[in-house]
């Protein structure tokens, strides 16, 4: 089953493999990516904040060297979602007042890739507040999907999937709450990975209204919230996840064919439009078809109603900083050890219904990329088979795995109408290799 590709560019393990040989120096690499910008940013806006000359300068000091054991990214470009800290670079989180908000230091994520090598060009565009799936904002405007003009990329990683699904760059680093990959990924047409919660150090990247306080000191990590890579094949975001992970991983090695898969495609909370469901319907068959076992229902599947219920609860919590709702009311202490205890009831079921199976197929949205407007999508409303649905139902998707805590791998299975449509692959805790590995075979039995 084919997907639309708009770039034949070599990823970022291809670049630095050539790099290494001699073929390429990272000035040239470099060069060659900032011609990549110049020449397509213009219909896409993906790179709102530009570090060229600190690039450019960066990637002469690597020329001549021999790159490290520990630097599999040696001078590979690449950017970040504006969210990350760069010291010396604006993290405004879509905000005019946050524009004059410039970084002091590296966030984490940034201090490791660096040691591996990559160099930095600029920053991606986001939403305010990292709110949205689109990628729209005062300060820097709106980014395109490099598919169609007229559509959303996504978000509220959108400027960076749009970056790498153009060509712009070969890999880049997001974060996800509420679908902040992994939508992207699926609207692109490219491979998102949504890390384990607390696998990934979220260090330097924090909401301006908490990293400009008085005594904050850069612990604040929520309940939800991850970072993770995107990238245009697996190996990268393999890669990406061992350079930038606090735990040590191991992958279990076992293959497809051995595995056992439950494919979700209902739920109670949101439906699915054909344009998503035929193409993942058409995987799972193929996977039959390979002998890979793929169930469609099972007695394991945790409250999905009561989920997503509490999931919302907790999110909007999360999003507004303990603020109050729109009503008012602002969440107890009560309310929000209540809601940490429902999480972790939930994540055992997870964790049961993962003894059996190994791994949960499922839409990371329940459209493809849907055509740009101007309101919040969370506050308007998506058509869906025809039928007019709460655009806000469709995080039920991205729930799935963020309340749990659950790594989860996207990647793209087929398109519908010239649009790119993407799965997510579900795995317990910590299986994150597993993820990318059951992932990477899936793709390779869908597109050889």
């Amino acid at each position: 089953m084919a997907y639309p590709r708009l770039t034949d560019k070599p990823g970022a393990l291809e670049t630095a493999a050539a790099i290494r040989a001699g073929e390429l120096s990272p000035r040239e690499a470099v060069g060659h990516a900032i011609a990549r910008i110049e020449k397509l940013d213009a219909k896409v806006n993906a790179v709102v904040v530009c570090d060229f000359d600190r690039a450019r300068e960066a990637a002469s000091a690597l020329d001549g060297q021999t790159p490290r054991e520990d630097q599999p990214l040696f001078g590979v470009p690449m950017t970040i979602k504006e969210s990350f800290d760069i010291a010396g670079l604006p993290s405004s989180w879509g905000h005019e007042r946050y524009a004059g908000n410039i970084a002091s230091r590296d966030a984490e994520v940034v201090q490791r890739l660096k040691r591996a090598g990559a160099i930095f060009l600029g920053k991606t565009n986001i939403p305010p507040d990292l709110a949205d799936w689109q990628s729209n904002n005062p300060l820097y405007g709106r980014t395109s999907n490099p598919h169609d003009p007229a559509r959303s990329p996504g978000g509220s990683s959108g400027g960076a999937a749009a970056a790498v699904a153009s060509g712009m760059v070969s890999c880049e680093f997001g974060s996800d709450i509420g679908g902040s990959i992994r939508v992207p990924a699926h609207f692109c047409g490219i491979w998102g990975h949504k890390a384990s919660w607390g696998l990934i150090s979220l260090r330097g990247h924090y909401h301006p209204a908490l990293s400009t306080s008085p005594g904050f000191a850069g612990a604040h990590d929520g309940a939800l919230g991850v970072v993770g890579p995107l990238a245009r094949d697996p190996d990268d975001l393999e890669a990406l996840i061992r350079i930038t992970t606090e735990r040590p991983l191991a992958s279990r090695g076992k293959p497809l064919r051995e595995c056992r898969l439950l494919l979700l495609l209902d739920h109670p909370a949101s439906a699915v439009d054909a344009a998503v469901r035929e193409p993942i319907e058409a995987t799972a068959a193929a996977l039959e078809q390979a002998g890979v076992a793929v169930d469609r229902s099972s007695e394991l599947v945790p409250d999905l109603a009561r989920q997503h219920g509490d999931y919302m609860k907790t999110l909007n919590i999360a999003m507004a900083l303990g603020a109050p709702a729109p009503d008012g009311k602002r969440a107890s202490a009560s309310d929000w050890f209540a809601l940490l205890d429902a999480q972790a009831v939930n994540a055992a079921a997870w964790a049961a219904l993962f003894e059996r199976y190994d791994f949960v197929l499922a839409p990371p949205a329940p459209t493809l990329a849907f055509e740009h407007r101007d309101e919040a999508y969370f506050k308007g409303a998506q058509t869906i088979d025809g039928a007019s649905r709460r655009a806000a139902d469709g995080l039920a998707w991205a729930g799935l795995a963020t309340f749990p805590k659950l790594p989860a791998t996207v990647l793209p299975v087929g398109e519908s109408g010239g649009l790119p449509c993407g799965m997510q692959v579900i795995g317990p805790a910590w299986s994150d290799l597993d993820c990318i590995a059951a992932a990477r075979g899936i793709g390779q039995i869908l597109h050889g």
